[in-house]
């Protein structure tokens, strides 16, 4: 579970919401409703009875959904009326039919019978970027809208890049950014443009020098010192980012957005505490808010403040929180850590068809076969669906029977899928796991072989391989040379160099074997490398060092049979 909630949190410790508003549109298909065009824009000219029947016909095609056909009339007739409403409907079908080429020349129209309208600029900038347009073109266009409106300047700023945003090459965008800010650099806004731009472009210097420069014109800036910190994290400086949000708050201590910021910063610093209290004040401020709820009951669960995490995760229950499925997945574990199996599988089974199906589906069966109820938990994995992964369910019920120690079953119910999807890896895999602990060699080899040549770069199909040679004593040589190639492959595997430190010591290389099983266990504290290292370090007349791996991991996992018998045989007098 804590696996779960810590890519939960890493994702939200990356997430700074700028929430900045933007004036230009990013595409044509986005743009708001438009201003009334004034009576003085208007040209005089007579309604003819042939603009009449035009117009007639082009909504007649649009009604009927000849949008093609709509979009030429309707250009027809901007071209002749230079009329800016007619020019703005043909643009507006035009983008409704896709096609560029017609939508850029009635934006052009417009924009020429109306040049005081600033829809009328944004548009036609949005159509040009939008659907490959020189770039020249684009310049303009953003230039004359920057030029001629004072007044919205700061956000026709702030709108650039989203303007801009279907360039495809960023590097262009960033040059053209550039250009258009130059004459702006007493505001703000233009250096933040250029941070902007140079961060699209993934230039993250060059963005945190632009945003620099926004900061020393306005140094209290909101969104320049979110950026500033977004980019900080980015670049792998949570802790520093953390200290810009605090003396940011120092100055905004009511700031919502800076205290949710320095919340997240402290998140990906993986300061959990601290974060946890941030969280804490913001739910102070805000009891309802059902993101804090949410966050704070993650850093609870990571915490292991089981009581806290399991209110929090109702209250942001209650309050509607669009994670649901993810809560009622955390509330059902709570449940499991309890004991409380009829809870825990409330929980599970009131989670919805989606991404957390398969995994409260499985957890039910799990908890049901826990009970010793394996027949009821099979069946509860027979009923179940998966489009995406219809094995899963399958594999799963594969591993309860192996837990029960009804392997025969398992490597049955496998098999039935293998002659199904021949080649299909997992099940080739699992498969010859199970035949492994049937004692069927031959079965296990040729699987092993098979998903081998099918995938050479499967390390852990090598891995396999020369471990069943090696635990058996057999073909040490070629275990060897197979947990090798496993190792080339995840050099940093901890499975993998328990292997080889268990080759070396069938092949009478204890020192040799000391060096691969130490290096293992101080990856990851497996009862199964514990046992390998408890038995060298044994009998390389360490003992007090082999009953502190032994005993340690006889703490944490009573219940491994391996690392039970390996100790009692031993210690036996």
């Amino acid at each position: 579970m804590k696996r779960s909630i810590a890519r939960h949190l890493a994702q939200l410790g990356t997430c700074l919401t700028l929430g900045i508003a933007t004036a230009l549109p990013a595409h044509a298909e986005e743009v708001e409703p438009v201003e009334e065009v004034t009576t003085s824009a208007l040209p005089i000219q007579e309604l003819t009875p042939q603009t009449l029947y035009r117009f007639l016909l082009a909504e007649i095609a649009g009604a009927r959904g000849q949008l093609g056909v709509s979009a030429q009339l309707y250009l027809e007739l901007a071209r002749s009326t230079r009329d800016p409403r007619i020019a703005r409907r043909a643009t507006e079908i035009a983008l409704f039919a896709r096609n560029a080429d017609m939508a850029t020349e009635a934006a052009r129209i417009w924009n020429e019978a109306d040049p005081a309208s600033e829809e009328a600029k944004r548009l036609l900038t949005g159509v040009i970027s939008g659907h490959g347009g020189r770039t020249e073109d684009i310049q303009t266009q953003l230039a004359r809208a920057l030029a001629q409106a004072p007044a919205n300047l700061s956000a026709n700023l702030m709108g650039l890049n989203r303007a801009l945003a279907r360039l495809p090459d960023k590097a262009v965008a960033q040059s053209m950014v550039f250009r258009l800010t130059e004459p702006y650099l007493e505001h703000p806004e233009a250096h933040f443009a250029r941070a902007q731009a140079a961060a699209i472009a993934e230039r993250p210097m060059e963005s945190l020098a632009a945003i620099d420069g926004a900061l020393a014109l306005n140094k209290d800036w909101e969104p320049a010192i979110l950026f500033k910190a977004q980019l900080m994290i980015q670049s792998g400086a949570s802790i520093e980012a953390g200290h810009l949000l605090q003396e940011a708050l120092k100055a905004q201590p009511a700031n919502r957005n800076l205290r949710l910021a320095h919340a997240r910063s402290l998140i990906a610093a993986k300061q959990f505490k601290a974060a946890r209290d941030e969280f804490r004040q913001l739910l102070d401020e805000a009891p309802n808010d059902r993101d804090t709820l949410y966050t704070l009951a993650l850093l609870s669960l990571q915490l292991e403040d089981t009581d806290a995490a399991e209110s929090l995760l109702s209250r942001a229950l209650e309050a509607g929180h669009p994670e649901a499925d993810s809560i009622r997945l955390h509330l059902g574990q709570l449940a499991e850590k309890r004991n409380n199996g009829t809870e825990a599988r409330r929980w599970f089974d009131s989670v919805e068809s989606g991404k957390h199906y398969a995994e409260a589906r499985i957890r039910s069966a799990q908890s049901l076969a826990r009970e010793g109820r394996i027949d009821e938990a099979r069946a509860l994995l027979q009923r179940s669906t998966d489009s995406d992964n219809p094995r899963r369910f399958v594999l799963a019920e594969t591993q309860l029977l192996r837990d029960a120690g009804r392997t025969a079953e398992a490597f049955e119910r496998i098999d039935e899928l293998l002659r199904a999807a021949p080649d299909d890896h997992d099940l080739l895999y699992e498969s010859a796991m199970l035949a492994e602990q049937l004692d069927r060699i031959d079965i296990m080899e040729a699987r092993l072989r098979k998903l081998i040549a099918l995938a050479p770069d499967n390390a852990h199909a090598h891995n396999a391989l020369g471990y069943s040679f090696a635990d058996r004593g057999l073909r040490l040589d070629e275990a060897e040379a197979l947990i090798a190639r496993a190792l080339e492959l995840a050099p940093d595997d901890a499975f993998i160099l328990d292997s080889m430190g268990w080759v070396r010591f069938r092949q009478g290389d204890k020192a040799g074997a000391l060096s691969y099983l130490e290096r293992a266990y101080g990856l990851r504290a497996d009862p199964e490398i514990a046992a390998h290292l408890g038995e060298v370090l044994w009998l390389l007349d360490r003992r007090d060092d082999a009953g502190r791996v032994l005993d340690e991991a006889l703490s944490a996992h009573p219940d491994n049979k391996s690392l039970r018998t390996v100790t009692e045989r031993l210690r036996k007098p």
